[in-house]
């Protein structure tokens, strides 16, 4: 008897609850209350976010495991930058757009033929790259320096070019809302491991990898320049060279300048990269710790909206995307907590950096670092593309390129934002589309072609 009240009562409730959904739905479809808002009040299954959920700063809590550390503290309040009462997060689909044909070959071709190598130092190091993904399938041992090696290695043009006409914004803020802003030409070539069709695989017998940015604005700052070199041998520090305009020269910089500000922003050089990560792979130990589903701006966001009238468009002052720059999606990611080999990390600005990877793309979707006491100092949004055009390469992608950078400093109460994109939307030129005086070698690639600048 009392099994048989338990089931007239469970029902009697089950036919409550259909009802009560029933109303919902018609009062949805009447306006008086919207789909999104019902969406919004849906908790996560425990494995995703639904799409069109709309998190805010009253329901986050119940989305806390789908953020990185320094996200979650955000919205909690923890930081001297705080999020607006109407702060909002929109979850759309989650898209993955194929890697180039031609990078996908190279990792079939090769992948199986990387390995990692232990060295007496206590470096790490590949051996066997010659393009692609160099690890497909990462497992143990050594699965986080494997991760790390991929998001090294992960795809990007030949050629990425920004000139005066179409220059990289960033804008630095101060914790009284005091704002400077520049204007940056960048030319990043790859010039070893390429994969791109109508590219030579290796263009210099020496280096991989070069980053040159010169200031064009504000006019006490142009012509100040800096090129960065990567060389093939991993365990060759990077070579920093620096235009100082009042000398007309350049200068090298210390292999331990790696700490030091990018032009002023709060980006060290170790920083400065889409990926999330620029500091090599050979000084390095990465331990794998987890795999967790995060909440990324990643894919097809609104380009007019970040690069118009940038930055006025972002949540002032704290330079936040609002829902207005598109919905983030939840995407796979792999946690690394990456350090500097024990014996050299005295001295070195981060005690730890820990780093979502987007384990489709093998880039940074957002970067915790902390200081040498293993304090939490710096936070950053990496806004991370689907695609862009790749000249000759059907549905080529170029991952980072046109998105925009913010870091906090949330101990200095300091930030700075960056986008590629112009007030029109567009952003780098990439390969044979960019300005043929750009595809230059000798002058964006080496320490003799800054030697050119100014005159």
């Amino acid at each position: 008897m009392t099994r048989r009240m338990y089931l007239i009562s469970a029902d009697h409730f089950s036919k409550r609850a259909a009802l009560i959904t029933l109303w919902m739905t018609i009062i949805a479809m009447i306006g008086l209350l919207s789909p999104a808002y019902l969406l919004a009040q849906t908790a996560p299954s425990g494995d995703t976010v639904p799409v069109g959920t709309k998190i805010t700063m009253q329901n986050w809590q119940q989305y806390k495991q789908f953020m990185p550390e320094g996200l979650a503290k955000m919205f909690a309040g923890d930081f001297f930058w705080k999020l607006p009462a109407d702060a909002a997060i929109e979850i759309g689909p989650t898209v993955n757009v194929p890697e180039p044909p031609t990078y996908i070959a190279a990792t079939e071709k090769y992948g199986n033929q990387v390995q990692v190598v232990h060295l007496p130092n206590g470096h790490l190091d590949v051996s066997n790259y010659v393009g692609g993904e160099p690890f497909p399938n990462p497992q143990e041992p050594d699965q986080g320096y494997k991760i790390l090696a991929n998001l090294w290695y992960s795809y990007r043009p030949h050629l990425n070019v920004t000139d005066f006409k179409h220059p990289v914004r960033d804008c630095i803020v101060d914790r009284f809302s005091n704002s400077s802003c520049e204007s940056i030409d960048i030319v990043y070539r790859q010039e070893g491991y390429n994969t791109d069709p109508g590219v030579p695989a290796f263009e210099s017998d020496k280096v991989w990898y070069t980053e040159w940015l010169m200031v064009e604005a504000p006019e006490q700052a142009k012509y100040t320049a800096q090129l960065t070199m990567f060389y093939k041998d991993n365990q060759k520090w990077q070579d920093e060279y620096v235009f100082v305009p009042s000398l007309r020269r350049s200068l090298r910089l210390s292999s331990t300048a790696r700490c030091s500000p990018l032009l002023g922003s709060d980006l060290a050089q170790d920083d400065a990269q889409v990926s999330g990560f620029n500091g090599g792979i050979a000084f390095f130990n990465a331990n794998y710790l987890k795999r967790q589903k995060i909440i990324a701006l990643t894919g097809a966001y609104n380009y007019l909206q970040v690069g118009n009238e940038f930055p006025k468009n972002f949540y002032q002052p704290l330079m936040f995307p609002p829902p207005t720059m598109g919905q983030w999606q939840v995407r796979d990611a792999d946690v690394l907590d990456i350090r500097r080999v024990p014996s050299e990390s005295a001295g070195y600005c981060y005690g730890k950096r820990i780093l979502y990877i987007d384990r489709y793309y093998h880039t940074g979707l957002w970067d915790d670092l902390y200081d040498s006491n293993m304090k939490l100092w710096k936070v950053a949004l990496l806004a991370v593309p689907d695609a862009a055009k790749v000249p000759g390469i059907p549905g080529g992608r170029a991952p980072g390129l046109d998105g925009f950078f913010t870091m906090w400093d949330v101990q200095n109460d300091h930030l700075t934002v960056i986008t590629g994109l112009n007030e029109k939307g567009e952003g780098y030129f990439v390969n044979s589309d960019a300005p043929k005086e750009y595809q230059d070698l000798v002058k964006y690639t080496t320490p003799s072609g800054l030697s050119q600048i100014m005159r």
